[in-house]
């Protein structure tokens, strides 16, 4: 049986991860080190990169339901993070700060913008809550990375980080643009996830829950991948590639390639 996670234990793992960003910047020994997954950038570019998005995030939730975002005024003051690392890192906590000062007074239920209003998550600051976590835990590996020492992304980041990918980032009502496919993926912490591509866009499931009862036989899929939940979401963001050792792929990897590929919203 494994946990659901609530509002409020996102609301936590948005400050531990954040706590754990922080601290790789902290140990850093330069702003500008390279950022190996993420080409061209510094870890200065990365901070900066995030902290505006938490911004953004709490404008967009503090604006309340809308059509569109708010301007980028709401978030955007014009003048960047500042360059000297003490200052950067209060910025950083500013943003977080507004993020989950935000986030506790809208509660979860709150209904605003997405740009995820096609897929099978809310429109809803509760969504917007579970987005940031692995957002921020992603980008902490990255952080980590430039500095020398990645760690996994924790289990419990990792198991909902990824079940939120497929039911926010990859489910769509987009046509499919190939063959009907179903892909599989398997965590070795014991949860799995059915993607069905078709006309109809992407739908996820989740391999034997109730509510997905249809026909969830995993000798129907046509590829599928297994590793940890952390390698599991490092692959979705595009830190660990297809051929990598730690992902064990059965199946048609050109779905895959697809799916790679693909963007809904081109």
């Amino acid at each position: 049986m494994h946990k659901t996670l609530t509002f409020t234990d996102h609301l936590r793992l948005i400050d531990e991860r954040s706590t754990a960003f922080r601290a790789a910047v902290a140990a850093a020994p330069s702003l500008d080190v390279p950022v190996p997954s993420c080409p061209g950038w510094t870890l200065f570019d990365l901070v900066q990169h995030l902290g505006m998005g938490r911004r953004r995030s709490a404008a967009i939730v503090a604006a309340g339901p809308a059509d569109a975002p708010p301007e980028k005024s709401a978030w955007d003051d014009g003048a960047g993070a500042p360059r000297e690392r003490d200052a950067l890192l209060a910025w950083w906590t500013e943003s977080v700060e507004r993020l989950t000062s935000g986030l506790s007074e809208a509660g979860p239920d709150r209904g605003c913008w997405t740009w995820w209003g096609d897929s099978q998550s809310p429109e809803a600051s509760g969504a917007w809550a579970r987005r940031q976590v692995p957002e921020i835990a992603v980008h902490t590996y990255d952080a980590q990375l430039a500095v020398g020492d990645p760690e996994p992304l924790p289990d419990e980041v990792a198991l909902d980080g990824f079940d939120d990918c497929q039911f926010t980032l990859c489910s769509t009502d987009v046509a499919w643009p190939h063959e009907p496919a179903v892909v599989d993926y398997y965590a070795t912490e014991g949860r799995s996830w059915r993607l069905r591509l078709s006309r109809d866009g992407a739908r996820a499931a989740r391999l034997g829950a109730p509510a997905a009862s249809e026909d969830l036989d995993p000798d129907t899929a046509h590829t599928s991948a297994r590793g940890t939940a952390s390698d599991l979401v490092l692959f979705f963001y595009g830190r660990i590639q297809l051929d990598s050792p730690k992902l064990e792929l059965d199946g048609d990897r050109r779905v895959f390639d697809q799916l790679i590929a693909w963007d809904p919203s081109a």
